[in-house]
Parts: structure tokens; C-alpha cells; sequence
């Protein structure tokens, strides 16, 4: 027979409480909009050129619930339905039976965005008022 698992504690939570009572009140990411475009240039600048019109189409868009703030990023190009953008970075058959390889532009635009993004929230979080 085991024996049963107990906690002890000595002192008080007021300094978490303290920290967790300021983040509330911060406005994380209140610029999100400036990573949304700036993630929208890094995507145009990135995307291969044949007629530029895949890189002129991109856009973003910002939703907020209660506790997250996504930003997607979308293409609006379109061939027959198929979103140019996204065969470009997964590859896609032709309508004579080749293969065209994806090329993988999207990941790489995007990451020093989201490095960004990942330190603002840091620095929101841990500075001090």
C-alpha cells in the first residue's frame, strides 16, 4: 500500500498574484496589424514571379476571441479553383501528366515574422509597468 502524497507551503502568492493582476491589464499585441502587413511584403517578396500576380495577391486577416488573436494570411490567386500559391509551395501535377515540384517559400518568409511576434509577447509579458 502506498501512502498518500502531500504538499506543503510556507508564505504567500503575492507576487504571482501581483504579476498575473498587471498582465491582465496589458493590451497584448495591440500592433498586430503592423505584423500582418509586414507579413504580407515578406510573402509578396518571397513568392516566385512569372507574371507577379500571386505576389500582388496576398493579404491578411486578424480575428480576436476572448483569450487569442490569430492573423492568417491568404492568396486570393486562383486557377480553375486551385489557390496559385499554395501549388507553388506543394508542387502540383500539369494537365500533360508532369510533375512540378513545391517549392517551399511561404515557411521561410514567414519565420522571421513570427520571431517577431514571439518576442513582442515575451517582452509584453516580463517587462515591468
Amino acid at each position: 500500500m502506498s501512502s498518500p502524497i502531500s504538499f506543503t507551503f510556507k508564505g504567500d502568492h503575492s507576487k504571482t498574484k501581483k504579476w498575473l493582476d498587471r498582465l491582465k491589464h496589458k493590451q497584448f499585441m495591440k500592433h498586430i496589424e503592423k505584423y500582418g502587413e509586414w507579413g504580407v511584403q515578406a510573402l509578396a517578396e518571397a513568392t516566385p514571379k512569372r507574371t507577379g500576380k500571386t505576389a500582388a495577391s496576398w493579404s491578411y486577416i486578424i480575428e480576436r476571441a476572448s483569450n487569442t488573436v490569430t492573423i492568417a494570411w491568404t492568396n486570393s490567386n486562383r486557377n480553375k479553383g486551385e489557390n496559385i500559391a499554395l501549388l507553388i509551395q506543394m508542387g502540383h501535377g500539369t494537365s500533360r501528366g508532369a510533375y512540378i515540384q513545391g517549392r517551399d517559400y511561404i515557411n521561410p518568409a514567414l519565420q522571421p515574422i513570427f520571431e517577431q511576434i514571439a518576442d513582442a509577447a515575451w517582452k509584453e509579458v516580463t517587462e515591468d509597468e
